[in-house]
Formats: structure tokens, sequence, C-alpha cells
């Protein structure tokens, strides 16, 4: 048996229709299909064959450019991780951690980055050290979306200052796209949504400080492909298949030759990937 759950068959490898089957993409009938489509790629190049082989532990496939996840030892979880729990899988001071919501699986699961303990929202956890370093390493831009609740009367002034830029003690940074949700003219408050790739240290904090508007609540909605949805806080789930080769395409797209300096210099063990500094 095969590290995807797939039988081998024998040196020359499985039939490509029965890998796409057991691996849920759709019946054996169906996947012929696909493949005399044209709509099948092994290793980036189409495959119409029918007769077609390939190594599952090794080989790379996607279905109309989605990738297709074969390596069914691969765990994939979001959590809508609650306020007060820290970022960590074993805490050394004691403090409510990760470890609650990853015991309903074998494997051993760490987190994709970090959220303040004061922070809550989704979080990835996974044993896939090669997409966490995707998700994670500031060099490959992954985008967060975060819903801030600050103090005071946010204006389209501020918002425009967000987004052209401002400077904070370790360098000048910009949101990728930042609106404003609500604004309250009775002492209430405002929502602010912002879209960022920094990974820097309680950024969104920082930011919102800088133009006068402290946080009051900070929720992260988005990372990546990935949506929070209606996932409770507290809740926690596998990916579906839609999420899983979401994620799955965005790690091979941006694990190409542009990144290889980067990726040699990063350390993408679990407990690295997991040190990815918090919003």
């Amino acid at each position: 048996m095969t590290a995807s759950g797939v039988e081998s068959e024998g040196p020359e490898g499985v039939r490509l229709q029965k890998v796409l089957a057991a691996a849920g993409v759709a019946s054996r009938r169906v996947s012929e299909q696909l493949i005399a489509a044209g709509r099948v790629r092994v290793n980036g190049q189409v495959v119409t064959e029918l007769g077609s082989r390939i190594d599952p532990t090794t080989d790379l496939v996607d279905v109309d450019g989605v990738a297709v996840q074969l390596d069914e030892s691969k765990r994939y979880v979001i959590l809508n991780k609650p306020r007060g729990v820290v970022s960590s899988m074993r805490d050394e001071r004691g403090r409510p951690d990760l470890r609650e919501y990853a015991k309903e699986w074998t494997e051993r699961l760490f987190n994709v980055g970090r959220l303040d303990a004061d922070t809550s929202g989704l979080l990835v956890l996974t044993n896939d050290g090669d997409l966490a370093h995707v998700l994670s390493h500031p060099s490959f831009g992954v985008t967060k979306v975060y819903i801030a609740k600050v103090e005071g009367r946010v204006t389209a002034q501020t918002i425009a200052r967000l987004t052209r830029g401002i400077t904070l003690e370790d360098g000048p940074i910009a949101a990728d796209k930042a609106r404003l949700l609500s604004a309250s003219d009775a002492g209430g408050g405002s929502l602010v949504e912002l879209t960022l790739h920094s990974g820097r240290n309680r950024i969104v904090r920082r930011m919102m400080a800088e133009v006068g508007h402290p946080v009051v609540e900070l929720v992260r909605r988005q990372f990546g492909p990935l949506h929070l949805g209606s996932l409770p806080v507290g809740g926690v789930r596998e990916l579906t298949t839609v999420e899983r080769g979401a994620l799955l395409t965005l790690a091979r797209r941006e694990n190409g030759p542009q990144h290889d300096d980067a990726s040699r210099e990063a350390d993408d063990s679990p407990s690295a990937a997991s040190q990815e500094i918090s919003p």
C-alpha cells in the first residue's frame, strides 16, 4: 500500500484513473472521461492516454489546474481559535494551548504561523511541512484578511492612509487592501477590514494604533484561499476536497524556481513553520 492509500500495481505504477477515483476526484468512469478530454496533468504535462500509470508517492497530478491530494497521510485542519488560547501545541507556562483542538487526529499536527493570544480566528493545523512553509514564509506573500474592531470613528482619509502606507518603528508598511465596514457616531468604535501579506509581529494592532485607532478586538477571517465561514469560535474541522486542492495548488505554484533561494534559506520544519510572528 502506498502513502496515497492506493495499492501498488507493480514497478510500472498505478493506472491514473484508479488514482483519481481513490483520491475522490470522480468515479473511475468519469475520471477516464476527464483524462480523455485532456483535463488531467501529471507533473505539468497533459495526459490523455487511458492506460497511463503513475507513482502516487512522487508524481504530481492536477485536474483543470487544481492540485489533487494523493498522500492520505497528510492532514489539513482549520480552527477558529478563541481568544485566550496561545498558538502553541504545548505551552510551557501552562496556558490554554492548541492540544485540545488537535486531539481528534492521531497524526502529530502543528500550527501554521501564529495568532496572538488576544486574537481569534482562522488558524491552520497540519502535518505537511512543505505546505506550512509556503503559507508561513514571508517570501511567498500569502494574504490574510482581518476584521478589527477599533476605537474611534475611522474616516475615509484614514483608510486611504493605511493603503498608501505608514511608517512604524521597524519600517514602512501598507495594507494590500483596507475598507471601512462600519463606524459609530455614538462612541461605539469602528469595524475595519484589512488585507495584508506581511507577517510582522502584531502588525495589525500596530498599524491601527499608529493611525489613532487602537484595536479592541481582532479576528482573522481568511488565510490564503481559506475562509473562516460559519465555523464557530472553538470549532475545528478538516478541510474539504476543494479547500485542500486550493491549498496544494497554491503550494505547487509558489514552490517554483523563483523561490528556490528563499526555500533553501528558510527552515521549513514543523517547529519553524509554527513560529511565524503574530498579527
